[in-house]
């Protein structure tokens, strides 16, 4: 594996444009020659190192597993009457372990995801300084002293003993930060963009927070299920806009900001790109334009389908058509 990225990276050392800081990405380099021959010389080049001194060995893996050990975990049972009584008793506290606890490999614990996806009041992502000290906090006593960061932009307590879970819930409701809304509509994932970013083309910030406005019924969103919606304000991509399920890149034309839509994209065991629904819209049009997927989303689902197996199912063309259903076919040559 080690040996084989290394291939990759020295293709494109070798092709890519390392010149323009707007065009330094492996997958313009991909676009630019064809998946096929990037392969192909990711290939060749591997011929050269394969089997080399840069092959990891199992020695030198199990020499850096060591340092690799496991907290002092408890033995403790994999369920707790406490826990359980506050599931059947409490709704918030229910929904809130649906969307942000997960299983663990050790009976007794779970890992838990704080949402930095409040809605409308703040970037999502964004953390203040007071949160930050709350979840520390939140670390040291429910867990091991670890926190991570999830690609999602949200927060981790991988060591959480089931039976401390109700507590903690309470604490990081106060902290603004058990929102319940995990994998859902509003957990955005937004990069930057124009307000803090000089490659972007476009802001995402507010475009994440119009969306969050318009989606602001919790039940509503738990009703749709999982949906990853992604926005990257150029086409660097750090939102990683192609493999959200709804992708949103700014674009700029003739120096205005502009957002292209994509749907299908997705990532994990199936993964895919998504793909382009047309013309570009403005800002003051992507909330209706979502609203409009979604509309299209919850007409076309079969019971309980998730919204990529809606989209996967019945294709982008019914989204694309009543997304652009009032637009004039000049309006549309032009955009």
């Amino acid at each position: 594996m080690l040996t084989y990225v290394e291939s990759a990276i020295r293709v494109y050392n070798r092709y890519g444009r390392r010149d323009n800081k707007y065009k330094a990405r492996i997958k313009i380099l991909v676009k630019a020659i064809g998946a096929e021959k990037f392969a192909q010389e990711v290939e060749e080049e591997w011929q050269y190192s394969k089997d080399g001194p840069g092959t990891l060995t199992q020695d030198e893996f199990d020499r850096v597993a060591q340092y690799f050990t496991a907290p002092a975990y408890e033995k403790l049972a994999d369920t707790d009457a406490s826990y359980e009584k506050h599931l059947l008793e409490d709704k918030a506290f229910a929904r809130w372990v649906s969307r942000s606890v997960h299983g663990h490999k050790v009976a007794g614990y779970a890992a838990v995801t704080l949402s930095t996806k409040p809605g409308p009041v703040s970037p999502p992502g964004d953390a203040t300084a007071e949160q930050m000290e709350a979840v520390a906090d939140l670390a040291d006593r429910f867990g091991f002293g670890e926190l991570r960061v999830a690609h999602e932009q949200n927060l981790v307590l991988p060591d959480v003993k089931k039976h401390d879970l109700y507590d903690l819930w309470q604490l990081a409701k106060k902290a603004g930060l058990a929102t319940a809304n995990i994998g859902l509509l509003t957990d955005i994932i937004a990069c930057p963009g124009g307000d803090f970013c000089s490659l972007a083309n476009a802001k995402s910030i507010p475009i994440a927070l119009a969306i969050q406005e318009r989606f602001d019924n919790l039940d509503f969103v738990h009703d749709l299920g999982e949906v990853s919606l992604n926005i990257s304000g150029c086409i660097n991509a750090c939102g990683h806009h192609h493999v959200g399920n709804i992708g949103i890149l700014g674009v700029d034309k003739d120096g205005s900001e502009w957002y292209q839509v994509t749907l299908g994209g997705a990532q994990g065991n199936s993964t895919a790109l998504g793909k382009v629904i047309g013309p570009s819209f403005s800002a003051e049009e992507m909330p209706d334009v979502i609203s409009r997927i979604i509309e299209t989303f919850v007409a076309n689902r079969i019971e309980d389908e998730r919204f990529i197996e809606t989209v996967n199912r019945i294709g982008i063309t019914p989204f694309k058509e009543r997304v652009y259903a009032d637009k004039q076919p000049r309006e549309r040559a032009e955009a």
